[in-house]
């Protein structure tokens, strides 16, 4: 089940790394074009409102980065692929190296879930209250993006806290 989870997380990273790509292209092509709206339509769709843009089009490479960038946090978290900075970690015994995971997992990771995690929410509920859109004719429903703050966030704490919770059973 964990390797199949695995396997779908990455291949829907790959699927927004493949359509942010075709997003810039678009934009890119467009922009040289000067094709300005690319696409307008008769009704309000989510996420673009009436029409998309070369301001969507920008906007939505930004958006795509960050949920490319966020969502798998946990993910990477879990596997323990993320960069170590630390030359040091390396010749430390396997016993030291779970008592430092562990305490940046307390000392770090907590407190700043604990912070981050409620003021993501709120940033997207304020969002979704003012039914945010960009100003300069970008993307509509912005809270459907700022919601993967929130979202990402939990990820990664869920991640974090089963993270802990095996370093704190092989403490012992």
């Amino acid at each position: 089940m964990g390797k199949t989870l695995e396997r779908l997380s990455l291949t829907a990273l790959g699927a927004c790394m493949v359509g942010m790509m075709g997003v810039i292209v678009v934009q890119v092509a467009c922009s040289a074009l000067d094709v300005n709206p690319v696409v307008a339509f008769d009704r309000a769709w989510a996420l673009v409102g009436t029409a998309i843009t070369l301001n969507s089009l920008l906007d939505l490479q930004w958006h795509l980065l960050v949920i490319t960038g966020l969502l798998p946090a946990g993910l990477v978290w879990l596997t323990d692929s993320h960069v170590r900075v630390d030359f040091l970690y390396q010749t430390l015994g396997s016993r030291t190296q779970t008592r430092i995971n562990l305490a940046g997992n307390l000392l770090f990771a907590a407190p700043f879930l604990a912070l981050a995690l409620p003021a993501a929410w709120n940033f997207t509920a304020r969002a979704w209250r003012a039914d945010e859109g960009s100003s300069n004719g970008g993307l509509a429903d912005l809270w459907l993006i700022k919601a993967m703050l929130p979202l990402g966030l939990a990820l990664l704490a869920v991640a974090v806290l089963v993270e802990t919770w095996r370093l704190l059973r092989g403490v012992r």
